[in-house]
């Protein structure tokens, strides 16, 4: 590598090291992501429902067929809220109409989960979980 072009490189790299901190403090200054709270409430949500899922489908192969519906709203939610999650961060032009979709698919996995909340906590961990993100969905959908 000739003098000249190991400075370029050089001047690049230190151009692109010193931009670093002034995105980091420029994050920081304006204290993240718009939609942050919606974005936290959608990513507790999806995993709380991927946990449900799983003990729902544990119960399901020990013959207790009284899980499938929770099974099958708990995937739902799960889906929906990864969804939400993404088009939170990138401040998405659907995020008003699709927060209220994931509201009514949360609310309806609230209302599953909290048949079996008191036997399973799971299924109370999932519903409050719901009912956290449905509250941030109805302001963003407002």
């Amino acid at each position: 590598m000739e003098r000249r072009e190991l400075i370029r490189t050089l001047g690049a790299a230190a151009i692109s090291v010193a931009a670093v901190p002034s995105f980091a403090q420029h994050e920081h200054h304006h204290g993240g992501a718009k939609n942050q709270a919606l974005i936290d409430a959608a990513g507790n949500c999806s995993s709380k429902a991927e946990v449900c899922l799983s003990h729902c489908q544990e119960l399901l192969a020990q013959g207790d067929k009284s899980m499938s519906t929770c099974a099958a709203t708990s995937r739902e939610v799960a889906v929906a809220c990864t969804a939400l999650r993404s088009l939170a961060a990138q401040s998405a032009p659907s995020l008003p109409q699709f927060a209220k979709a994931t509201a009514d698919v949360c609310a309806r996995c609230e209302a599953e989960c909290r048949k079996h909340e008191k036997q399973h906590q799971a299924c109370k961990d999932c519903a409050e979980a719901c009912a956290a993100c449905r509250a941030e969905c109805a302001k963003a959908s407002a």
